[in-house]
């Protein structure tokens, strides 16, 4: 068994015409959406010429596609063994757009794929590693869609417009959610064309906007593929078989980084299912969630946003690199909210911690620990007064 970057070495030498694109692939063309194609590849609506990989390679400002620190190492491991395959190394890359706005709360990036088969993958990118990013996750709890989704159906729209036969759509986290959104909600013409749908541990949706987008008419093109202890994938997620469980070589939220998901020769080794205790957790959550109404849900996800904003952070590594500066901020920024809320809160920041790294997360509950036993010894001292 190994990950994707095993897979490239192993199947690298066959191409698409021999071997048709699989949900590793999709996995593969998910996590490249993460690189910052910023001046690298034509944006959407440009008559450049898709971009190739050895123009890609050979670009000036190369070192600037893996500026996302959380993956720098294995996204330039990736994207060496993708350039060195006969499989990737004819890739060609346009309709890149790029958009992070921060009063509309929207975090939102597509990119185009063209592969050697004459197929096309168009790919929306997850969670950045800015907070608005995050937030934007979280705004999906909301009965009404989200700018990103709004943004993803008119991409598709525009971009599938501009080429004729089938093709594939997906995403990793977010960008999984919003790959199916823009696919249950396009114009039909596009639709019908969609030849399967992938979501990589992508959140689900509320009832309502499921509903609302027809997803029926999808359903039986949706691949959703989660690790064993899905948390972001499970998130809104209400049915139990329209997903497949992979097997992960690490755990609890760290599971979410896609390099983590093992493989064995063309295809994820599956298990039977979510672990027990996650399971639990994840049922918990969306039940809360659902429970609220739609000024509760803006007032938890707005009270969480200022929490974690009271630390100045931009992006999540700033968040989480200075923890003691953080959390006297988060601290401070949670002082008066109910014992749920602040319950929910925490059990959030301690997931955005664990995202960065484990010994962050380590570090972050440890000091929690000693923040809630100062804070009941002040509460059992006031008591007596």
């Amino acid at each position: 068994m190994g990950t994707m970057i095993d897979y490239l070495r192993e199947y690298g030498d066959y191409t698409f015409s021999e071997k048709p694109l699989n949900e590793v692939d999709s996995l593969i063309l998910s996590q490249f959406a993460y690189l910052k194609f910023d001046g690298l590849v034509p944006e959407a609506g440009s008559d450049a010429p898709a971009v190739t990989m050895e123009e890609l390679d050979a670009h000036r400002d190369r070192d600037k596609l893996f500026a996302d620190e959380r993956y720098r190492e294995p996204n330039t491991e990736l994207f060496e063994g993708m350039k060195n395959s006969i499989r990737y190394r004819t890739l060609r890359m346009k309709a890149y757009v790029n958009m992070v706005e921060e009063e509309q709360e929207m975090q939102f990036a597509a990119i185009m794929f063209l592969l050697d088969d004459g197929m096309v993958y168009i790919a929306y990118r997850g969670t950045d590693e800015s907070i608005v990013g995050w937030k934007e996750d979280f705004n999906l709890a909301f009965s009404e869609p989200v700018p990103g989704q709004l943004s993803s159906v008119e991409y598709l729209n525009r971009t599938a417009a501009g080429f004729e036969g089938g093709f594939y759509v997906g995403g990793h986290s977010k960008g999984g959610n919003f790959a199916v959104y823009a696919a249950m909600n396009c114009e039909a013409g596009i639709q019908e064309r969609i030849v399967r749908i992938y979501s990589h541990d992508g959140p689900g949706f509320r009832p309502e906007i499921r509903q609302a987008g027809h997803y029926e008419e999808i359903a039986e093109r949706v691949t959703k593929i989660i690790p064993h202890s899905s948390l972001v994938g499970m998130l809104l997620e209400s049915h139990a078989e329209g997903y497949i469980v992979v097997e992960s070589k690490s755990f609890g939220l760290l599971q979410h980084n896609p390099y983590t998901w093992l493989v064995r020769e063309d295809a994820f080794v599956r298990v039977k299912g979510i672990y027990k205790r996650q399971k639990f957790m994840d049922e918990t959550l969306n039940k809360w969630i659902l429970s609220l109404d739609e000024a509760q849900i803006h007032s938890f996800v707005d009270t969480l946003y200022e929490v974690v904003s009271a630390s100045k952070a931009v992006t999540l590594m700033d968040f989480t690199a200075d923890w003691k500066r953080s959390m006297t901020a988060v601290a401070a920024a949670a002082k008066g909210l109910d014992e749920e809320t602040s319950s929910m809160i925490r059990r959030v920041i301690a997931s955005l911690f664990e995202a960065a790294g484990e010994h962050a997360k380590e570090e972050w509950q440890e000091k929690a620990a000693e923040g809630r036993q100062k804070w009941g010894r002040k509460e059992r001292g006031g008591k007596k007064d």
